[in-house]
């Protein structure tokens, strides 16, 4: 479940996870991709569709999305995780504490400020910079909200 289009983030999410999905001899067909705007209901409508497909996992490109795909597992009457596994994306405040708790991908928000507020000051003081693209190493992490697939 990803964001719009032309939100940058979810395009690059999309092209990893097609990417990784090659690497192991697999793909990840149109029919499995969602998009949808960044909410809570956004993600229920999105994984309501993906739930009609037969999906047993959902990777989302927010914690707010991964919310609203439990939401639409458990009104379809699917325990998560044992029956459909749910990853969000930001690890935002509190993720541990729903239920279940979400697992999600941690940005290293602390870095990514400490980069930013090191180019800006750099741009104040009109030291020329010109760092290209930083890219940041996130982390997974697993709590409550995924299993393995469900045996058929």
């Amino acid at each position: 479940v990803l964001g719009p289009s032309d939100h940058v983030p979810s395009r690059r999410k999309l092209e990893a996870a097609r990417a990784v999905a090659e690497a192991a001899g697999g793909e990840l067909p149109d029919e499995y991709v969602v998009r949808s705007i960044f909410s809570l209901e956004g993600g229920q409508a999105a994984a309501t569709r993906l739930l009609e497909r037969g999906v047993t996992g959902i990777v989302c490109a927010s914690d707010p999305l991964a919310l609203g795909a439990i939401r639409a597992a458990r009104r379809r009457g699917l325990a998560v995780p044992s029956q459909v596994s749910v990853v969000g994306f930001d690890d935002s405040a509190f993720m541990n504490c729903t239920e279940p708790p979400l697992s999600t991908v941690r940005q290293p928000i602390e870095a990514m400020g400490r980069a930013a507020v090191e180019l800006l000051c750099a741009q104040i003081q009109g030291t020329q910079t010109d760092p290209g693209e930083l890219l940041f190493e996130p982390e997974l992490v697993v709590r409550g909200s995924t299993a393995p697939p469900p045996t058929v």
